[in-house]
């Protein structure tokens, strides 16, 4: 049994990064990854501007004296001409510093006498006023190639005038189900069966990390409808995805389909919810698709998806981060109980004492899907560990893997 850090350094060293890419507009480039460098052909900001909404002077001429006439108004979009000796520019915030300038007085510290404008503070070259090329200089690489994009990466990109961007073509994710235990929500109850839960948390799951799912449905739970299925996904996906049937009863049909059209490498980790993890490669004409089998319990696949699907598929789109940072908080909790697994139990933050900590919700099977939907993260249990209440515990929130 593999440690949770084999299991996923095994996983993650045999991926193979994506290398298509196509041209989007930027406007389009949520989620997206980044095929090559951004380099910027600008200075941001273009020019010196103002800060403020107020007067440019030069802060000499503040020096003899504090009451100046206005001679020339500047909005933002315009360019002033060189400023008067001993005058002051009325100035909008972002429009250029006129030559002859070196500071902006904002508004507030000024106050209008006999028609003129009087300045009620000592001089400060270079108040209020954004230098030339003070947040991007001309030829900076602003963001590199692996970078996935966030709204403030657009418009970051925007803001240096690119409106076309090269990203990774997103992977497509084929999956389907097989069991003839499953129901489809919004058929009758039946005596012995259950409704398809997994199904749906793929569809949110999948689609939320940018990339395009293949939803196959459900498939005869035979070996020849396994099979069938399986050559399909393969043959028009990056990557095949299912959760369930992948031990050795007589009714779980992914492993020997899969070992007939591929090769199949099954871990069983050690990590609760959890536990067996399928990874394998499909054989077709276009080259090896990989496979990955997620558990059937469905907090187990949810689980999983988050902990190896998730970091496997973004290195395969070619996501230069991939890994997730912890907060650390105080636990609300006792577990008494030390595993020889590493535990990632369904918790939340919650302020307690003047304090945010961390509580757990009370039930932590694998089939309470309920702790999913009540929980905002994993609070992350070390292998034969056991925590006090107060312990300082590491809690990933689920945000964090989108």
């Amino acid at each position: 049994m593999k440690t949770f850090d084999e299991a996923l350094y095994a996983l993650l060293s045999d991926v193979q990064v994506t290398t298509e890419s196509e041209t989007i507009n930027v406007g389009e480039g949520l989620q997206r990854i980044l095929a090559e460098d951004i380099v910027s052909s600008v200075n941001v900001p273009p020019h010196d501007n103002s800060q403020m909404d107020g007067y440019a002077l030069h802060s000499f001429d503040l020096e003899h004296g504090n009451l100046f006439p206005v001679s020339q108004r500047i909005a933002a979009g315009e360019v002033g001409a060189e400023l008067q000796h001993g005058t002051v520019a009325r100035i909008f915030t972002g429009a250029p510093i006129p030559s002859g300038a070196n500071m902006v007085v904002m508004q507030e510290d000024t106050e209008e006498v006999d028609g003129q404008i009087q300045i009620n503070i000592k001089a400060q070259p270079g108040a209020n006023v954004r230098k030339k090329g003070e947040d991007i200089q001309q030829g900076q690489v602003i963001l590199q190639a692996g970078t996935r994009l966030r709204p403030q990466e657009l418009g970051l990109i925007s803001s240096i005038g690119i409106g076309e961007i090269k990203v990774f073509k997103p992977l497509k994710v084929a999956t389907f189900t097989t069991g003839d235990e499953l129901l489809e929500p919004g058929s009758e109850p039946q005596e012995g069966k259950i409704y398809n839960a997994n199904r749906y948390t793929l569809q949110g799951l999948i689609p939320q990390l940018g990339f395009e799912l293949i939803d196959l449905g459900h498939v005869a739970d035979t070996l020849e409808g396994t099979i069938e299925a399986m050559k399909k996904a393969a043959d028009i996906a990056d990557v095949v995805m299912t959760t369930g049937g992948v031990s050795v009863g007589e009714e779980d049909h992914i492993k020997p389909a899969l070992e007939s059209l591929g090769e199949l490498n099954m871990w069983k980790v050690k990590m609760k919810p959890g536990k067996p993890i399928a990874y394998g490669k499909i054989g077709v004409d276009k080259g090896q698709v990989p496979f990955i089998g997620l558990p059937g319990n469905p907090v187990s696949a949810f689980a999983t998806f988050k902990l190896f699907a998730r970091p496997y598929l973004m290195k395969m789109q070619g996501a230069e981060q991939i890994k997730t940072n912890p907060i650390w908080l105080q636990a609300d909790f006792d577990w008494p109980k030390a595993n020889f697994r590493r535990d990632f139990l369904r918790a939340r933050m919650t302020n307690k004492r003047q304090q945010t900590v961390a509580e757990i919700y009370p039930h932590q099977g694998s089939g309470v899907l309920m702790s999913t939907s009540w929980a905002e993260g994993f609070v992350v249990i070390p292998e034969d560990s056991t925590i006090k209440k107060g312990d300082t515990v590491a809690f990933y929130p689920f945000s964090a893997f989108v």
